[in-house]
């Protein structure tokens, strides 16, 4: 009786709706919102605005009449796609180099970073890190004009090679050394700043661990691999996770500016051929049936690729 007594005197409160919630909170981080609109928009503008345009991918597209005057022609372009004769030929090339990508270009800013953790002196830290760090913010041009001056027919290793015996090699025309070469240039201008993520990590684990290894007698090796490896062990699955979406994205711009006549058979990929697909010779519509497929491949690798993360590390992207 006292206890039902006490509950009528309190004062009913009204169950507040989700409108009126999601107004305060926005009211309470409204700066935090302020700082990540710019980011916002510009998703919102140059990523989900742009969808529209999937819709070409089923119609004979006429950019005179434009989209909504355009024929539709339901699945056709993705017919034309199974059967069309080059489309195994660029995959495969894609899928061989996303492979080496993910094998030395993904894997070696792990190693860089443990390396870089394991400086004691800091300057020495902060002037590599400094060091490898530049060549991100050379843009892929400057990239590719300072490979060309070394590596070309006429270039400064080509011709130092030549001097050594090795006469007639051009790396960059040899279809053999093209895939290669591509990712050892992405090893160059990424890798510092790939490591930046790692580094990061790596700084959140206790330094008693490090004390008590030491102590157990643990050298340095033993400490990379029972501590630091195991304490980027959840960065590493997400940002695996997060390569895998696009796994069929290997650069546009790198291999575009590289590609030549000799190597086009092991060096055109999906997006080089959808450059010459679908702009140069103007068949927009079976060029976005092609892109709009690369994507679908990409979310379900993101999908299932979450998934199996989820259940080796307990916790994934979402």
């Amino acid at each position: 009786m006292i206890t039902q007594a006490l509950n009528e005197a309190k004062p009913q409160t009204r169950p507040v709706s989700k409108a009126a919630s999601l107004w305060r909170t926005l009211k309470r981080e409204r700066y935090l919102w302020l700082m990540a609109l710019p980011g916002i928009v510009y998703f919102i503008l140059y990523k989900y605005v742009p969808m529209f345009g999937i819709v070409i991918a089923f119609q004979d597209y006429n950019p005179v009449r434009g989209i909504m005057e355009s024929p539709w022609v339901g699945l056709k372009h993705f017919d034309a796609l199974i059967h069309n004769a080059e489309i195994p030929r660029v995959l495969w090339n894609t899928l061989v180099i996303s492979f080496y990508q993910i094998v030395l270009a993904f894997t070696f800013p792990i190693v860089l970073a443990i390396l870089i953790n394991e400086i004691s002196r800091n300057w020495l830290k902060r002037s590599i890190q400094t060091i490898v760090y530049l060549p991100h913010f050379l843009s892929w041009p400057v990239i590719a004009g300072i490979f060309y001056l070394m590596f070309s027919s006429t270039g400064g290793v080509t011709q130092l090679m030549g001097q050594m015996g090795l006469h007639d090699v051009n790396l960059l025309s040899n279809p053999s050394n093209f895939r290669l070469m591509l990712v050892l240039q992405l090893l160059w201008k990424e890798s510092g700043w790939g490591t930046i993520i790692y580094l990061a990590a790596l700084l959140g684990i206790s330094p008693e661990l490090y004390e008590a290894a030491r102590m157990d007698g643990a050298g340095r090796f033993r400490q990379i691999w029972h501590i630091s490896l195991p304490g980027i062990r959840g960065t590493i699955l997400v940002l695996f996770t997060l390569r895998l979406g696009t796994v069929l994205d290997v650069g546009f711009e790198q291999v575009f500016l590289m590609l030549n006549a000799r190597v086009s058979q092991v060096g055109d990929v999906l997006e080089t051929y959808l450059y010459t697909t679908g702009l140069v010779s103007g068949k927009f519509s079976f060029a976005t049936a092609v892109g709009l497929l690369k994507g679908l491949i990409g979310f379900v690798l993101i999908f299932g690729s979450n998934r199996l993360v989820k259940r080796m590390n307990g916790r994934g992207l979402y």
